[in-house]
C-alpha cells in the first residue's frame, strides 16, 4: 500500500492495482492536462490537472465502496473505473471537446478504444478486472454506475471541491463525506438515505453557482473558442495531421504544434492565447434576447461557422476574427438517485422544490456570445445583432429582482 498526499483530501491510500494503473503512460499523460482548460487565465491558481482529479475521484470512490459494503472484486472494479474515467480527454480538457467530436467522432467519455492499450489492458487482466465491466460502469450500464456516473457521483464531488480549492471561488463547497455516509444499496441500485438530502442539495447548488463563475466564465469561453478555431484551421490546412493523434497530445504539445502550424490562422490565434491577447465580447446575451432556435437544440458546427462568416462579411472583417459561441442549452438536473425514508423510495424532486429553482437558474445563466478583436467590437456587434435578430432588453427585464 502506498500513500499519496493530496491538498484536498489529505492522505490517499493507493493499492498495488491502483498504483500500477497510475504508472501507465495513459494515466501519466493526465499530469500534463489542465483540469479547467483556460480557467488559469482568469484564476491564476487553476493549474491543477486531470491526474490530481483522478486521484481524488479514486479516494472518494474507495470511501463509497466501503460504505456500500462492496466485496474486494467490486472495490477493485470501482477503483479502476475512477482512475480511468478521464483518460479520453484531449489537450486543455473540455476546451477541445467540440473539435474532438467533429473530427474524431467521439467525446472524452468514450474510452473503450484506449483500454486496448497493452499496458492498461495487461494491468486490468492481472488484477482480474474485466474491460467490459469497466466500460459498462463508465457508460452508466452497470448496477454500480451511480458511484462514478450520476448526478451525485464521486467524480462531481471531487471536481467541485478541487476546482473551488484551486480557483479560490467560494461556491464549490460540498459535504462529500456526509453525502457518501448517507448512501446505500437498495433494490440493487444506489440510494440516498433521508439524512443526506441537505448534502445532496448543497452539491446541486455548488454545480449551479460554479457554472457562471468558473466553468462558463466568459474569458475562459473566449480562449476555448479561439483554441477550437485554431485547431480546426490547423487540421484542415495540414492534410497530413491525424486528428486522433492530435487529441492524444498534452497541453504543451498542443500549443507548440499550433504555434508551429503551417496554417497562418492557427499560429496567430495560438500566439494570441499564449500572450493573453484575447478577443472581446461584441455580443453576450441570454435566452430572452435570442430566437428560440438558438436554445431549442445543439447548434451544428457548420451552422455556427456560417453565422460567423455572415457576420464577418457584413462587418467587413476577416472570417477568423468572428467567433460565435452558442453553448448547448442546459439540460435539467434530474437526480436519479432515489431517497429512502421510513416508508418508501422516492425521487429527490418529490421532496426538494429547490431542484426546480436551480434548473430555472441554470437556464437563466445561458449566454450566446460573439467574440472579436477589440478594434472590431462596434462593427461586429452591429452586424451580429442584425443577423442574429438580437432583441433589446425591455425595461422590466432590466430591473433588478
Amino acid at each position: 500500500m502506498k500513500i499519496i498526499k493530496d491538498p484536498v483530501h489529505g492522505y490517499i491510500d493507493v493499492t498495488p492495482c491502483a498504483l500500477e494503473l497510475l504508472d501507465s503512460p495513459i494515466l501519466q499523460r493526465l499530469r500534463y492536462i489542465r483540469q479547467l482548460g483556460f480557467s488559469f487565465l482568469v484564476y491564476p491558481g487553476a493549474h491543477h490537472t486531470r491526474f490530481e482529479h483522478s486521484l481524488g475521484t479514486l479516494y472518494l470512490a474507495n470511501v463509497m465502496a466501503r460504505q456500500l459494503g462492496l466485496h474486494e472484486e467490486e472495490q477493485n472494479l470501482v477503483a479502476a473505473a475512477a482512475l480511468i474515467h478521464d483518460i479520453g480527454h484531449g489537450p486543455f480538457s473540455h476546451a477541445i471537446e467540440p473539435v474532438m467530436v467533429e473530427f474524431c467522432g467521439r467525446s472524452h467519455h468514450e474510452v473503450s478504444a484506449l483500454l486496448d492499450d497493452p499496458y492498461l489492458s495487461g494491468c486490468l487482466e492481472r488484477h482480474g478486472i474485466l474491460q467490459k465491466e469497466v466500460i459498462a460502469l463508465l457508460s452508466g450500464n452497470h448496477p454500480l454506475s451511480g458511484i462514478i456516473h450520476g448526478e451525485l457521483d464521486v467524480d462531481r464531488m471531487d471536481y467541485l471541491l478541487r476546482d473551488a480549492h484551486y480557483t479560490g471561488a467560494p461556491y464549490g463547497t460540498v459535504d462529500a463525506h456526509r453525502l457518501i455516509r448517507n448512501t446505500c444499496l437498495s433494490e440493487g441500485a444506489i440510494t440516498l438515505e433521508e439524512g443526506g438530502i441537505n448534502a445532496a442539495e448543497s452539491l446541486l447548488i455548488a454545480r449551479t453557482l460554479m457554472r457562471p463563475a468558473v466553468y462558463y466564465h466568459h474569458v475562459s469561453r473566449i480562449a476555448e473558442m479561439m483554441l477550437s478555431a485554431a485547431v480546426r484551421s490547423h487540421l484542415e490546412k495540414d492534410t497530413g495531421a491525424s486528428p486522433i493523434e492530435f487529441m492524444r497530445l498534452d497541453d504543451a504539445g498542443c500549443m507548440q504544434t499550433l504555434l508551429q502550424s503551417p496554417c497562418d490562422i492557427a499560429r496567430i490565434l495560438a500566439l494570441q492565447i499564449y500572450q493573453r491577447r484575447l478577443y472581446k465580447r461584441a455580443v453576450y446575451v441570454g435566452r430572452e434576447q435570442v430566437v428560440s432556435s438558438m436554445t431549442a437544440q445543439k447548434v451544428h458546427p457548420e451552422k455556427r461557422k456560417d453565422i460567423s462568416a455572415a457576420i464577418a462579411e457584413d462587418a467587413g472583417v476577416e472570417p477568423h476574427e468572428v467567433l460565435v459561441d452558442i453553448p448547448e442549452f442546459p439540460r435539467s438536473m434530474s437526480v436519479h438517485v432515489r431517497i429512502r425514508n421510513r416508508h418508501r423510495l422516492i425521487g429527490l424532486e418529490e421532496i426538494s422544490p429547490l431542484l426546480t429553482t436551480l434548473n430555472e437558474t441554470r437556464r437563466g445563466q445561458w449566454r450566446l456570445g460573439v467574440y472579436t478583436p477589440a478594434g472590431h467590437v462596434p462593427a461586429v456587434a452591429a452586424s451580429a445583432r442584425e443577423i442574429l435578430h438580437i432583441r433589446p432588453l425591455t425595461t422590466q427585464e432590466r430591473l433588478p429582482f
